[in-house]
């Protein structure tokens, strides 16, 4: 690949539009341009994990193989009716999750995002990822686009939730239990 970004401005956005990847112009406020900006912000989110200490070998080969994934993932809503996330990489992250859930307990409460930095960091790409999500479904209520990102978006956040938990129990931190019982039960209002 020869050196594709001699400049790093363009002043062409100056004006609020942005280029897609097939050379057409949109806002940078649009459906497909909020879609594609937040997996842009899970991928750096993901990086960011990645980034701390006490990620195992395990989770970070995982999460560098998502991190490319999130970027053909990207590059498929940058381009209308380009297709780069397939069916088996779907699969992909489900075998993963099942593996890593196995030795996991049962939940028996919600956990509260916590268990250390990295958990910390996992849980805040997990909601980062449900964001994206919903970011897609928005765009494929005004175009056309394939089910298989949406997909894709919806196992990796159970992945990360997964790997909060496997990176909370790792660290020694264990994970944070949400304590519902804290509260007297509610009063109706008068």
């Amino acid at each position: 690949m020869g050196n594709r970004l001699s400049k790093i401005y363009t002043r062409t956005g100056d004006d609020g539009s942005t280029g897609l990847g097939d050379g057409s112009r949109v806002g940078k406020d649009s459906p497909r341009v909020n879609a594609y900006g937040t997996v842009d912000e899970l991928n750096s989110a993901i990086g960011m994990l990645l980034a701390t200490d006490g990620v195992t070998a395990e989770v970070r080969e995982v999460l560098t193989q998502v991190q490319h994934d999130l970027f053909d993932l990207g590059g498929e809503l940058c381009i209308p009716g380009m297709a780069m996330v397939e069916d088996s990489d779907i699969t992909r992250l489900e075998t993963i999750l099942d593996g890593l859930n196995e030795p996991l307990p049962p939940l028996k409460e919600f956990i509260l995002p916590g268990g250390g930095m990295a958990a910390a960091c996992g849980h805040m790409a997990r909601t980062v990822c449900r964001r994206a999500e919903r970011e897609v479904i928005a765009l494929a209520r005004v175009e056309d686009i394939r089910s298989q990102p949406q997909r894709y978006l919806n196992r990796l956040s159970d992945l990360l939730f997964v790997i909060s938990r496997v990176l909370a129990r790792a660290s020694g931190h264990g994970e944070v239990l949400w304590q519902h019982e804290r509260r007297r039960k509610p009063q109706p209002a008068e």
